[in-house]
């Protein structure tokens, strides 16, 4: 009995995983300010703005967010990281957050940031 318990489990974890790794991230709305390096011909932005980043990695509420909010917060140039709109409280179904920053925020050297902390993936939302 206890290994037909266990071999559910299994089949459920593995179920769980592959709708993680296969679920997309919603699209941003279009009146949200979209800024991005490319705009700007720079690495590095002359103004202040906000602009939205995907990151795929960022699975739970309770540790990853938390992280990823504490990486980008740690530069003097953001003043706030929100996590976007989620469809369901308490669980993380659209891996994006909102940076609010000013003059001088270094786009490129945030997201190598949030790759050492384990967020390769990270990108901005077009």
């Amino acid at each position: 009995m206890r290994g037909f318990v266990y071999t559910i489990a299994v089949l459920a974890a593995i179920g769980i995983g592959y709708v993680i790794a296969t679920s997309d991230p919603e699209p941003v709305s279009e009146t949200e300010a979209v800024a991005t390096a490319v705009e700007s011909g720079s690495e590095v932005m002359a103004e202040a703005g906000t602009l939205t980043l995907s990151v795929p990695n960022m699975h739970c509420p309770v540790v990853c967010y938390p992280k990823v909010k504490e990486t980008l917060e740690s530069s003097a140039s953001v003043t706030e990281v929100a996590l976007d709109k989620q469809k369901e409280e308490g669980i993380i179904d659209n891996r994006q957050v909102i940076v609010h920053y000013d003059a001088g925020f270094d786009l490129q050297q945030a997201l190598a940031t949030l790759s050492k902390e384990g967020f390769a993936e990270a990108g901005v939302v077009q």
